[in-house]
Formats: structure tokens, C-alpha cells, sequence
């Protein structure tokens, strides 16, 4: 199997996603969506930016490497009743499937940047949308402070070092590399703008049991946990994790979790 598709289909995100609605819709409602406004929402998910789109009115097309991930994305369109929101199969890589200059504008919230080839990434992102159109993404930052970044600095921490020749998605979120990737694309640098924003997660639930949710359910940190019962560190890494969030947790209440962290919005205009 894929590994990239392997990782995302081993928990279910969807348990990450419901901590993530609120800033997904905050987010959205800032695109200026149009009514039938055509949108590829690429690494889609269930449905965290595709399915405020296609409330604003948007025909959407949500495509994800995860099959379970599509299933759950399909079942709560239908369960909301919006026929002009469809979530199917595919890679970021590779979206063959998906005719040139097909969408008024794509999105990927955290998604695509997980992909393993980023320039077949960018390409593939710039050949489905129409002249004139726009790209948006959402990319998490190496290095920085805030809550992802440093989940996943934890993480790798305690995995065996990637395969060579691995790109990891965090580059995703550094400026010169997202000019390189659509410059290779076609795309002029100054069609290109990135700015620092924040999305904020918010669970009904302790840090503590936050870090729980993202032990069993979240593919990357539950790679980090099997590598470290192999070497007898589970608790070292728990620990170290339930410290995080709660250091980054704005709640006030000490059963519900609010965690901001920063991301790169970036927008290209094709």
C-alpha cells in the first residue's frame, strides 16, 4: 500500500477534525466564495473547509488519500443535505482523474503539504485550476513554537530517521520553497503571497485527554507511540506531550481545550 495513504487511513482524523470546525469556518468565511463557484478541497479530510464551502454555496469536490476519511466526509454531506459537496479518492501527486483548468479555486487546509512529492503537487494543483483562478493553503511551519509543529518535533523525536530522499511536509511552510514549487509550476513570484494566521483548536475535553485523542487516532503521533514501546519510552513521549498542551492551552476551564497555533496561508493566483 501507499505509506502516505497507510498513515492517514491507520486512526481516524476524523476525531482530530471535530476540535478543528470552528477555525476551518472562520477561515472559509474569508475566501470570498461566490454562489457556484467551483472548488477542489485537496487532502479534504471529512470535511473541515469543504463543507463550509459548499454552505456558502460552492459546487465542491473533496479528494483525500484516505479512504476512510472520504467515506466520513461523504456521510456528513448527506447528512446536512448538500448535494453540490461530493468527497472522492485520490492523490495530491497524481489527480489524473481531474480534467486542466477545472476549478475557479483550490484549497488544501493542512493537507497537501502531506503529500510526499511537492513539486508533482504544486504542478497538479496549478493544472486544475483556471486561468485567473486561486490557489489557498494552509502549511504548518517548522520550527515554530506553537502547538503542531511541536507535536510533530516531539514525534519524530522518538521514530526511526525517514527513508532517504524524504521531503519533509514542513518545508510546506517556509516561503522560498513554496515560490520554488509553483515557480516550477509556471507561476511568477509575485502571484505568490504568504502571510502568518492562526487556527485554532478547540476540544470539549482536558489536555490531558486531548493528547489521549491524538495517541489513538492521529497517524503520526500514533507512528511515534509504537516506536517508542519498542524502546520502553511510551511514557516519556506521553508525558512530554500532555506538558505541551498544557503549556499552550488558553482555556479556562480545566475540562475543555483551546490551543491556537500559527500557519502559513498561502494564496497563488494561477
Amino acid at each position: 500500500m501507499n505509506p502516505n495513504k497507510a498513515l492517514w487511513e491507520k486512526g481516524d482524523f476524523t476525531r482530530i477534525a471535530e476540535t478543528m470546525r470552528e477555525s476551518g469556518e472562520e477561515l472559509v468565511s474569508k475566501l470570498g466564495i461566490t454562489n457556484k463557484m467551483k472548488i477542489l478541497d485537496l487532502g479534504c479530510g471529512d470535511g473541515t473547509t469543504a463543507i463550509p464551502e459548499a454552505r456558502l454555496g460552492a459546487d465542491v469536490m473533496g479528494v483525500d488519500i484516505a479512504k476512510n476519511l472520504v467515506e466520513a466526509g461523504n456521510a456528513r454531506a448527506t447528512a446536512m443535505g448538500l448535494s453540490n459537496c461530493i468527497f472522492q479518492e485520490g492523490d495530491a501527486c497524481n489527480l489524473s482523474e481531474l480534467s486542466n483548468h477545472s476549478f475557479d479555486m483550490v484549497v488544501s487546509i493542512f493537507g497537501a503539504m502531506f503529500a510526499p512529492k511537492p513539486f508533482e503537487v504544486a504542478k497538479e494543483m496549478v493544472r486544475v485550476t483556471k486561468p485567473g483562478g486561486k490557489i489557498v493553503m494552509g502549511n504548518w511551519i517548522p520550527g515554530d513554537p506553537t502547538v503542531v509543529a511541536q507535536i510533530l518535533k516531539i514525534s519524530s523525536a522518538y521514530t526511526p530517521p525517514p527513508p532517504e530522499g524524504f521531503i519533509s511536509p514542513m518545508t510546506w511552510g517556509l516561503e522560498d520553497h513554496i515560490i520554488e514549487r509553483f515557480g516550477q509550476a509556471g507561476i511568477p513570484k509575485e502571484n505568490i503571497t504568504c502571510t502568518k494566521d492562526t487556527f485554532t483548536f478547540r476540544a470539549s475535553c482536558s489536555p490531558e485527554e486531548f493528547v489521549s485523542i491524538f495517541k489513538h487516532f492521529y497517524g503520526p503521533t500514533m507512528n511515534a507511540f509504537d516506536a517508542a514501546e519498542k524502546n520502553g519510552k511510551t511514557e516519556a513521549l506521553e508525558q512530554e506531550l500532555i506538558a505541551l498542551f498544557n503549556s499552550q492551552n488558553k482555556a479556562v476551564s480545566a475540562d475543555t481545550t483551546t490551543i491556537p497555533a500559527t500557519y502559513l496561508h498561502v494564496t497563488v493566483i494561477c
